[in-house]
């Protein structure tokens, strides 16, 4: 029986200062033995297509930054199954915007330095639950919705303003939509379109135990 830690949406090199720290303690607390990082590794605020902040980093420093954060993270994890996000995707999406083939640019496995125990997909399964970002969905229920759209239990991040877990039953099954939240610092100046939200980032992660049975949110204290 091994059990399952779900980082949530860092957003690198814009991550919540202590984010890493719970992680960790919350891995140890629950001994996890196998880690999912959601997706939204990375933020890549600098190329966004929406507005960039004048006084933020370049291209160049953030890629930089975020590589100093990574590298804690590698240290901390040296093996997790990453899913991909769509801020994950920015620099493809802008390469195929240019009409630019992939044999013209770098990997994100070497963008980002992975460690050999990084692996870089677009969602995983583990006791028949379905790991996945969480594109396409949206709304206060989303991972709930996600469920039953996949009849089957599923894990997202996506929606920062999401936390818990919420299960559906019928007479021959029961399935539950975990949402694992995130690990964002809401006051960075990437973060700064949010700060007129009602609904803010709830920093937390997923654990998943009992052989798949049992899932749960855990808050990170502020």
């Amino acid at each position: 029986m091994q059990n399952i830690l779900v980082i949530g949406d860092t957003h690198c090199p814009f991550e919540h200062k202590k984010y890493l720290d719970f992680c960790c303690k919350t891995r140890d607390k629950f001994k996890c033995s196998i880690i999912i990082h959601i997706g939204d590794l990375v933020d890549l605020h600098s190329i966004s297509a929406h507005e960039h902040s004048p006084d933020g980093f370049s291209p160049f420093q953030e890629h930089q930054e975020a590589l100093k954060h990574l590298r804690k993270w590698y240290k901390a994890f040296p093996k997790v199954t990453l899913l991909i996000g769509n801020h994950d995707e920015r620099i493809e999406k802008a390469a195929f915007e240019q009409g630019l083939s992939r044999v013209y640019f770098k990997s994100f496995q070497e963008i980002w330095e992975f460690p050999k125990g990084w692996d870089y997909r677009f969602d995983c399964y583990y006791y028949g639950i379905r790991f996945f970002h969480g594109m396409g969905y949206s709304g206060k229920y989303a991972h709930i919705s996600a469920a039953q759209e996949n009849r089957q239990s599923v894990v997202i991040g996506h929606l920062h303003a999401n936390g818990g877990v919420e299960w559906s039953a019928n007479e021959n099954s029961i399935i539950f939509g975990l949402a694992v939240g995130c690990g964002v610092d809401r006051n960075s100046y990437a973060f700064r379109y949010g700060r007129d939200y009602k609904r803010k980032p709830i920093l937390g992660c997923g654990v998943i135990t009992d052989s798949g049975k049992n899932a749960q949110f855990v808050p990170m204290e502020m």
